[in-house]
């Protein structure tokens, strides 16, 4: 039995937000969020690359839809599929129970640090020209998250 994703990151949570409060404090919160962010930055890239050797030649629509699925496994995420093609991916995340679960705890600033960041930084790792486009979360308040994965044009 393998343990969701919603679950890592509560248990994750538990060591994280008090390190993370811990930095804030005595680096400053600004300084403390770029560390923070640079150090999870390569784990997250490093989990992107891992998942795309799985599917090593799917494109952006398929490798995204699946990732997805992952994420939303549990009941940890709802969303409403906007496009599916092989060039692009976008969807509206709905509800969202990483961001109850950090509201809960009354540190939705720390969720979205710890991890609707880490999106951008997967889709990095997946490669294959993936950019991501997202305007809002609901880690934010906003009343749901825009994801829109898209082929990168050659340069």
């Amino acid at each position: 039995m393998t343990i969701s994703i919603l679950e890592q990151a509560k248990i994750q949570a538990r060591i994280l937000v008090p390190l993370v409060k811990a930095l804030q404090a005595e680096l400053g919160e600004a300084r403390a969020n770029d560390l923070v962010r640079r150090a999870l930055g390569d784990t997250y890239r490093r989990h992107g690359e891992a998942f795309r050797r799985t599917k090593p030649e799917a494109d952006v629509g398929t490798i995204m839809a699946s990732a997805f699925k992952t994420y939303a496994r549990d009941g940890a995420l709802d969303y409403d599929v906007v496009e599916h093609s092989p060039e692009t991916f976008a969807i509206d995340v709905t509800a969202c129970q990483y961001a109850a679960f950090y509201k809960a705890l009354g540190e939705p600033e720390l969720g979205f640090l710890l991890v609707c960041v880490a999106d951008f930084a997967v889709a990095e790792g997946i490669g294959g020209g993936i950019a991501l486009d997202r305007t809002q979360t609901i880690m934010q308040g906003a009343s749901h998250c825009d994801f829109r994965y898209r082929r990168r044009a050659p340069v």
